[in-house]
């Protein structure tokens, strides 16, 4: 009936349908055009050559800066011998204002050098585009710089309601054949207008023993932005190029001392670049990872004996305000691979702690293999109420792993008033990781002994 209809509707007004057949027609033919002429156009407007020579284009987010980019990661083993050049770039909108009016420009910025080692045709042709002072900080870049730039301090910033429980660190843990170690340098909030509160705490475990040692002192504005080169009281941390040259001079609760150097070495692609997250009324915390694994050596002098510490290291480095916040985290290597988790749970009246997802990233031998935020994270109990078993499952375009955790030893430091998240207790674990699953095309399956942080309420 209604094909009937139609065909009664079409052959009543046969010039009628005629022209509108042919409309028809013409409309969807000039979209079939349109669309394959921007796509083109879409294409051509993407191609390195275009844009200033080169041959593959890469795009980074405000939370990577180009500089982890040419110094870090395109300095890798696997990458640095297939780079003839690289150059940085940023486009924007400029107004040139005139009597007549303002027009809005597209305009774009490089680095003259860099451009012209890329075969940029525009720089090539104007000979007064030479670098700057500024530009030369870009051509100098070492991986050890770029280190340095992500693992410098923080200004604290302009927010009152938080301001006294800021607090920033660098954090070390690292194992040998013959012991364990957790290391914190941390300076907290300011005592006055100028000088800052700072302590060491140094957590040795050998022979199932856990020993704490620490030291404290205050230091001024200046000392404090010298970091990553940090001094607090007889104890240092220097970057070297990629080496971290750690002295230590602590004591215990009995006055027993602790004494020794370590040095663990970065390497440009075994990094997690910083992260951010913010809330409410200037709330913020921020991390990153500038030595995901890498080679640890030295020794410690304690109790008359000699401690070699020869094995594997890490180093994080963690800053925020930190009242009501909580975490999950947690890190394995296994030979060439690394694997890291981790959750923030910010203060209730900051964030929505739904809204903070967890994350899981998967690092080879030359960097990132794979991340993902879609992150589960379960923690099984013992009967006295302390993780006895953790279970992490990721899954995202690139990652589909599970890892599991079981617990063999922890240490409790109870969280005071005035503290990172007064009225719990933070429990750094020492346990077995067991990882299987597919990050990127690599299939990941390993067991290995590794680290883990949590918080339970008292």
């Amino acid at each position: 009936m209604i094909g009937r209809l139609a065909f009664r509707s079409l052959t009543a007004h046969p010039v009628r349908s005629a022209v509108l057949a042919a409309g028809f027609g013409v409309g969807v033919g000039v979209m079939a055009i349109l669309l394959g002429v921007a796509e083109i156009v879409l294409r051509q407007a993407q191609s390195p050559a275009l844009i200033g020579g080169g041959d593959v284009l890469i795009q980074t987010g405000p939370q990577v800066p180009a500089r982890l980019v040419l110094a870090g990661t395109l300095q890798s083993t696997a990458l640095q011998p297939r780079i003839r050049a690289a150059s940085p770039y940023v486009a924007s909108d400029l107004y040139l204002v005139t009597p007549a009016g303002m027009t809005r420009v597209a305009a774009r910025g490089g680095i003259p050098s860099l451009e012209r080692a890329l075969g940029d045709p525009e720089t090539a042709a104007t000979a007064a585009w030479t670098d700057t002072r500024e530009d030369s900080v870009w051509t100098q870049q070492t991986p050890g710089s770029v280190l340095s730039v992500i693992d410098r301090f923080h200004p604290i910033p302009e927010a009152p309601e938080w301001s006294h429980s800021w607090a920033e660190w660098l954090y070390f843990n690292g194992r040998s054949t013959d012991a364990r170690f957790y290391l914190t340098f941390l300076v907290g909030p300011r005592m006055t207008p100028t000088t800052r509160i700072a302590g060491v705490r140094l957590q040795l475990e050998r022979d199932g023993v856990m020993q704490t040692f620490t030291a404290s002192a205050v230091l001024p504005d200046a000392a404090v932005a010298e970091a990553p080169n940090l001094t607090i009281g007889s104890n240092t941390v220097r970057l070297d190029g990629l080496r971290y040259r750690i002295h230590l001079d602590l004591k215990d609760s009995r006055d027993r001392p602790i004494g020794g150097d370590l040095t663990l070495e970065a390497s440009p692609g075994r990094l997690v670049p910083p992260l951010e997250m913010k809330g409410s009324r200037g709330w913020m915390t921020g991390y990153v990872v500038p030595v995901m694994s890498g080679a640890l050596a030295g020794s410690l002098e304690v109790d008359g004996t000699t401690i070699a510490m020869n094995g594997t290291g890490y180093h994080d480095h963690n800053w925020g305000f930190w009242q009501g916040v909580t975490w999950q985290w947690g890190q394995v290597q296994q030979g060439e691979l690394s694997v890291l988790y981790g959750r923030v749970f910010p203060p209730a009246d900051a964030a929505d702690r739904d809204r903070f997802p967890g994350f899981v990233g998967v690092l080879g031998p030359d960097g990132p293999l794979a991340y993902a935020t879609n992150v589960r994270i379960t923690e099984t109990d013992d009967a006295q109420k302390r993780p006895a078993r953790i279970a992490i499952e990721a899954r995202g375009p690139s990652l589909d792993v599970r890892l599991q955790f079981d617990v063999s030893s922890f240490v409790i430091t109870p969280m005071t008033q005035g503290a990172l998240s007064s009225g719990m207790d933070f429990l750094q674990m020492r346990g077995h990781y067991t990882v299987e699953g597919r990050a990127g095309a690599r299939t990941v399956m390993f067991s290995a002994p590794g680290t883990a942080e949590t918080f339970r309420g008292r």
